[in-house]
């Protein structure tokens, strides 16, 4: 029996696929961050405060409120956090750390960073925390106890117990020195060191008083 074929029908075109480019994900970098000082006490008696104050600015601009500044001291080869704040408007803060112990350390400070700015550091110098102590002066040649003669431009004190060459950092009326144990004495109740006429013209100290020592 004959069956006629029924002609293929076309197939229908296929409409083009096409292919959604997805949006790119939005990223903004980092602002550069940098910390600025407005102010520093760092030469300070034991349990008195030591403060620093300033702000943290982004690529030119005040920065914003609610960053963590640290304040840190090196100790070694590493940083150790000795406080920390949060900053107020524009930027600003003010850190405040009261010692414990006669020190002098080098300190810094530190932002580590967020989604909006990048970290920054600033060193801003050395902590040094003293001791009230009593002093006088002394003049005149001789020999010292520690070896060598004194003379009016020896730098150094007497002191009865500290090993000699024990490195001694005095501030009297705004003014420091860092010089050695050269000699025994003062002999007299109530003082603790006696200067040498060069150490006492650098600190203007007069005949006897209260100096602040490291040592």
């Amino acid at each position: 029996m004959y069956v006629p074929v029924t002609a293929a029908q076309p197939a229908p075109a296929l409409a083009p696929v096409e292919f959604a480019a997805a949006a790119p994900a939005s990223f903004t970098a980092p602002r550069h961050t940098t910390l600025e000082v407005a102010g520093t006490q760092l030469n300070v008696l034991n349990d008195h405060a030591a403060t620093v104050s300033g702000s943290l600015a982004e690529s030119a601009r005040d920065g914003r409120p609610g960053r963590i500044v640290q304040l840190q001291a090196l100790v070694g080869r590493g940083w150790r956090t000795l406080t920390q704040t949060r900053t107020h408007s524009g930027g600003r803060f003010r850190l405040t750390y009261v010692p414990r112990s006669l020190t002098s350390e080098l300190l810094r400070l530190r932002f580590s960073g967020d989604a909006l700015g990048s970290a920054s550091h600033r060193r801003i110098g050395t902590l040094n925390v003293y001791r009230l102590a009593g002093a006088s002066w002394y003049g005149g040649g001789g020999g010292l106890a520690c070896g060598g003669s004194l003379s009016s431009s020896t730098l150094g004190v007497a002191n009865k117990t500290l090993p000699c060459g024990t490195l001694v950092t005095l501030r009297y009326g705004g003014r420091s020195i860092r010089v050695p144990v050269i000699d025994r004495g003062p002999y007299v109740a109530g003082r603790e060191f006696d200067l040498t006429e060069a150490t006492k013209q650098a600190l203007g100290f007069g005949d006897t008083g209260q100096v602040w020592s490291t040592g």
